[in-house]
């Protein structure tokens, strides 16, 4: 579906950012050149009329994706985590987008959880309400299981909604292909890489059964944590349309009236909210990266619950480990330290300057670190970083760029819980135990006996090598394939040390 025909949706799509004001902001945050300034104003110009009229009230690019439906909405909520891509300026207007649409039908989102589940309704939900809430993909019931009578939430994808998206997304590759060629060295444009990214976000918030898995993971890596839970997933009312979760019942986080009125301390919510999501982002690498107020509910007795994981991010271990010790320098004021992490990590490549780096890093923290507590963010501090790094070379890495958007949003409930929250003081604890467990010499010992068992896994094929290895020494002549003798020793060496490793280490720990 990728071809000419999708001209007319750009022209329809340049129609509407001209007729909302919107065309000059969105060129000017994607610094676009020249030949394509001139190609986006034709395509927009002449057809104002055919654009749609947008909320005034709006920010300009806001209103005119507001107005073009729930593909563009979605769009431009995942530009909103990419302010390596939009600016963050862009980045900030579209953070407000609102993903409210008009509901469908009770009876529509009955006979489709019907033919999803494969079962009458009434044998499933004794009750099932009218919607409570709808957005661009999907929307949300309350529903009563008619065999325990315990209340759930059912969510349902919009009927037709693939296709949809599929035409919408199509028209994004044209126009991406598009830029490459007007563009094809456009600073921060990287078109293709950001219609893929969008592509792979939308295809898993079409499929019910990732978000359900998702919610399940993040449920098992945060069963132990005080004050904190999730609606668990009822996988046998699940499938790839329909997702069903225990009733989340509470009183909205971003109610601080309702709060107050039911005795919950706002400070301590705050404070656990951002101790939370640091603890999800360093010790598990799996966060919720949507966290803002309308995804948080306080139950009657305190604890803190998430819902909706149809965004979620993954930081590897690795990046954890060199985040982590980013953050502890910045805490202590240790830039050489920030700038040598980075070059070990090779984020920043080794033909730099590590002291004029770290100089730059200077520049970035004294200003904030001079800052009231009330003002100090985390979130501004990844910002200015990211824009230093920029300059010295290091490559945009996208599961960062995701974490410092979802920080600021993180950072921006905590205060609106408590505007005289202090940060650092919340955050330090965590980010110290962090380094402790995995920097110290008892992480050390415990990667060498992971790397250990990796080895050992290849225990079985250890005689066979040894025989072979055996008979080359002893028969010169013999063909045998280049290098696997000489592979051989380094492996048995490194088997038996880490042998000994993980019996050192089974040991100590």
């Amino acid at each position: 579906m990728r071809g000419p025909h999708n001209i007319i949706r750009l022209i329809r799509t340049g129609a509407t950012l001209e007729r909302n004001g919107a065309m000059g902001a969105v060129l000017d945050a994607f610094d676009a050149p020249r030949p394509l300034r001139i190609l986006a104003r034709m395509l927009g110009k002449p057809f104002q009329w055919l654009g749609f009229k947008g909320d005034p009230s709006l920010p300009p690019a806001t209103r005119a994706l507001m107005a073009m439906g729930p593909a563009y909405i979605k769009f431009g909520q995942v530009l909103s985590t990419r302010p390596d891509v939009v600016g963050q300026d862009l980045a900030d207007q579209l953070r407000v987008l609102q993903d409210q649409l008009p509901p469908f039908p009770r009876a529509v989102a009955m006979r489709e959880v019907e033919r999803e589940l494969g079962r009458p309704l009434p044998e499933m939900f004794s009750e099932f309400s009218e919607p409570i809430a709808a957005a661009s993909i999907a929307q949300v019931h309350r529903a009563r299981l008619a065999d325990s009578g315990e209340d759930v939430a059912v969510k349902v994808l919009r009927p037709g909604i693939e296709r949809a998206f599929r035409k919408d997304v199509d028209a994004f590759y044209f126009a991406a292909r598009i830029v490459d060629l007007f563009a094809p060295g456009a600073r921060r444009l990287r078109p293709m890489e950001v219609i893929e990214h969008f592509d792979g976000v939308v295809r898993g918030e079409l499929d019910l059964r990732l978000e359900s898995a998702a919610a399940s993971e993040f449920a098992d890596n945060t069963k132990e944590d005080a004050g904190f839970r999730l609606p668990p997933v009822r996988w046998s009312l699940s499938a790839r349309r329909v997702m069903t979760l225990g009733w989340a019942d509470g009183v909205p986080l971003g109610d601080n009236a309702a709060l107050d009125a039911a005795g919950h301390n706002r400070r301590d919510l705050g404070e656990r909210v951002l101790r939370l999501f640091l603890l999800h982002a360093l010790r598990d690498g799996y966060f919720h990266a949507d966290m803002h107020q309308g995804n948080l509910k306080v139950a009657a007795d305190g604890d803190i619950i998430a819902y909706d994981f149809g965004i979620m991010g993954h930081i590897d271990e690795y990046t954890r480990r060199v985040y982590a010790e980013i953050l502890f320098g910045f805490i202590r004021r240790d830039y050489k330290r920030v700038a040598e992490v980075h070059f070990e990590a090779g984020y920043v490549p080794a033909t730099q300057d590590v002291d004029e780096f770290a100089r730059a890093l200077r520049a970035v923290g004294e200003p904030i670190f001079g800052m009231d507590a009330t003002h100090i963010s985390m979130g501004r501090l990844l910002s200015y970083l990211f824009e230093v790094t920029e300059r010295f070379g290091m490559e945009t890495r996208t599961e960062l760029i995701l974490l410092q958007r979802t920080m600021v949003v993180v950072e921006g409930v905590a205060r609106s819980l408590d505007p005289h929250i202090n940060i650092w003081e919340v955050a330090r604890p965590v980010v110290e135990d962090y380094i402790k467990q995995s920097i110290g010499p008892r992480a050390v010992l415990a990667d060498l006996g992971k790397t250990a068992l990796v080895v050992a896994r290849f225990g079985p094929h250890l005689p066979d090598l040894v025989e072979r290895a055996l008979v080359a020494q002893s028969q010169p002549g013999l063909d045998e394939k280049p290098g696997r003798s000489a592979a051989f020793w380094p492996a048995l060496g490194g088997a038996l040390i880490g042998g000994g490793v993980v019996l050192l280490a089974n040991l100590l720990m």
